[in-house]
């Protein structure tokens, strides 16, 4: 809104007239009209003339007057409460009591960013995450300090990581390839492998959700545990894997049996957890060895 102004008369009069206030003779000389009174110069500013609200001294005859809600102002004091812009000929906004030019008005107006607590603009290319709001530039990756943009993010303890710095500080390790494991995964003996690094020893094929057996710290698939580890039973030459019905094994002077093969020599009974006698490297019940 623009301010109004006093406007100020010369006038020479034939008939007399005299100011209202000091009744000096006004004939010939500068003079106001004040609420259809003729006022002299000096009792104009010195009784009638408006206080400015800037400075606080009386707006006289030979200045511009502004004037807002019932308030007063010099042209020159009529300024922006925040960057000091002279507003006399310029839009302005009120609040809160203050005179705010067009761009301040914005900047209180606007959001501030998260980051560096600036006020962001319309028009600002800015990101909204959770009820705060952030400068393009300023939504940047706690870890490594550069702009997210367009990428994907991930917030923990009220923090913001990129992917990849995520990965790098939380992530689990992997215990063969030592690089993050970000999805899946497999633990073996309480240490993380990506699936796909958790394989056989002996022909590389992948263990995650198979059966396996472990030796000597390396782990094989049941095909090349039985082909290259597993020890051969005595009776029947089939490797002893422990898996399945072959879970238990009889071990005597360096021989090795399934316990369903460890049986006597001459009647076939099961000898797995009886006493037994050994001669010429067969076993015999105690019954079938007195016969011998």
């Amino acid at each position: 809104m623009r301010g109004s102004f006093h406007w100020v008369y010369w006038v020479t009069m034939a008939a007399r007239s005299n100011c209202f206030y000091c009744r000096e003779d006004l004939s010939g000389k500068k003079f106001v009209r004040k609420d259809e009174k003729q006022v002299c110069v000096r009792c104009f500013d010195k009784f009638c003339a408006n206080t400015c609200v800037e400075c606080r001294r009386p707006i006289s005859t030979d200045s511009k007057e502004l004037h807002h809600k019932g308030q007063y102002w010099h042209s020159d004091c009529f300024r922006c409460a925040k960057c000091y812009k002279n507003l006399a000929k310029e839009s302005f906004t009120s609040k809160d009591d203050r005179i705010l030019c067009g761009t301040c008005s914005s900047r209180e107006d606007a959001p501030r960013c998260h980051g560096c607590y600036k006020p962001i603009l319309a028009g600002t290319e800015n990101v909204e995450y959770k009820g705060n709001s952030w400068h393009d530039e300023c939504f940047i990756c706690y870890q490594c300090q550069k702009p997210i943009g367009s990428k994907s993010f991930i917030a923990k303890n009220n923090n913001i990581y990129c992917n990849l710095c995520h990965e790098k500080k939380f992530a689990k390790q992997c215990a063969c390839c030592k690089k993050p494991i970000t999805t899946g995964g497999v633990n073996y003996q309480d240490q993380p492998w990506h699936s796909e690094c958790f394989v056989c020893s002996s022909c590389r094929k992948p263990l995650a959700g198979t059966s396996f057996t472990s030796h000597e710290e390396k782990v094989y698939c049941v095909d090349c545990y039985k082909s290259t580890v597993a020890k051969k039973c005595s009776s029947c030459q089939n490797p002893i894997t422990g898996f399945g019905k072959a879970t238990n094994v009889v071990n005597y002077e360096g021989g090795s049996w399934h316990d369903y093969c460890f049986n006597c020599k001459k009647c076939s009974l099961n000898l797995a957890e009886k006493r037994f006698v050994a001669r010429n490297g067969d076993i015999y019940c105690s019954d079938c060895s007195e016969k011998l």
